[in-house]
């Protein structure tokens, strides 16, 4: 695909070389988000990024890569402090504030929304996810996770051996990690979750028709004891039509660290998309898995900055020249260290 100037909406829009160029573009950011060097490339553009739900990570990482590559932030959270509260449109609200901005990342609980949103707006707009359809930036920095933490094994994508664990039917991370494994060769996926939360049908066929193997199943043990990544998710319970109906599958599949030696091979990566549940009800991934080595989730969060930091250099077509915007930093590293 042509990134500058482009909406990034869906996993969909991208072929196996988009997904490569990110990652080279990703590698090259790594001493900027480091601070080993400072760049100003981005020095006067402006990121409009607004928050229509919950978020910590995402919000906050889309931020710090576009602080990180020399721009600005102006940030809206929650329909409360917006004019939507008002009864303003999508449509309203996205020709004005397009105005204000370079470029927006957007969340919305509503499926489709940030589409609609992007088809008023007069300048590129990122999904940081849409209710329970697509969180395609997420969909990118798990799959750059996975692959580095394969290749650091001897392993690449193709081949790839994954179980996928836990809400998989309003889990959107996962929606769109599985449109991305559709553009690899012999993934062998595990979808483990109880049946009324199973993976939506369309993703599964999507799998299938790209020649992977897909098990589907409520067993949590068998499914992780022959795989290269376990990728748990906790109960999307905002979801729910009620609280009282997600607490009926809160806790069903814990991993820790007992069940991780009795069941998977030595060097098997655990993710999480976070946040993770860690009240006592839930611990889908226990804390006693903290000090586990292969526990990837916050090398996840440091990849996220990484990859949305390719995403606005290729967006705002400014990849050539990061460099020349660059100078070397020592005071980060002493004050850090």
């Amino acid at each position: 695909m042509n990134f500058a100037g482009s909406h990034i909406l869906s996993v969909d829009q991208f072929e196996r070389g988009d997904i490569e160029r990110i990652f080279e573009v990703a590698d090259r950011m790594e001493p900027y988000a480091h601070r080993r060097l400072v760049t100003k490339v981005l020095d006067g553009a402006i990121l409009g990024s607004m928050f229509f739900e919950p978020s910590t990570r995402t919000r906050v990482s889309f931020g710090c890569a576009f602080n990180l590559l020399g721009g600005e932030v102006r940030e809206t959270t929650g329909f409360e402090m917006s004019a939507i509260a008002k009864g303003e449109s999508l449509y309203d609200t996205a020709r004005v504030l397009s105005g204000y901005s370079d470029v927006i990342a957007m969340r919305h609980p509503a499926e489709g929304s940030v589409a609609e949103f992007a088809a008023a707006s007069r300048v590129p707009v990122i999904n940081g996810g849409d209710g329970a359809n697509e969180h395609p930036s997420q969909a990118l920095l798990d799959l750059y996770t996975i692959n580095r933490e394969l290749q650091g094994r001897g392993g690449s994508l193709d081949g790839l051996r994954i179980a996928m664990v836990g809400d998989l039917r309003f889990g959107r991370t996962v929606h769109s990690l599985c449109r991305l494994l559709g553009l690899f060769n012999k993934v062998q996926i595990h979808l483990v979750s109880p049946s009324e939360l199973r993976m939506p049908e369309e993703i599964v066929e999507v799998l299938r028709q790209a020649g992977h193997l897909v098990e589907e199943t409520d067993v949590l043990e068998a499914s992780i004891a022959n795989v290269d990544i376990v990728y748990s998710t906790r109960i999307q319970e905002e979801r729910f039509a009620s609280q009282e109906e997600a607490d009926i599958y809160r806790g069903r599949f814990r991993l820790n660290q007992q069940i991780y030696t009795a069941n998977c091979e030595p060097n098997t990566v655990i993710m999480h998309p976070l946040p993770r549940d860690s009240r006592e009800s839930a611990q889908e991934l226990a804390d006693d898995l903290n000090d586990n080595p292969n526990l990837a989730i916050f090398r996840q969060t440091d990849n996220g900055v990484l990859v949305r930091m390719a995403l606005f250099a290729l967006i705002l077509d400014v990849v050539d020249q990061v460099d020349l915007h660059a100078r070397e930093v020592n005071w980060y590293t002493e004050r850090r260290f």
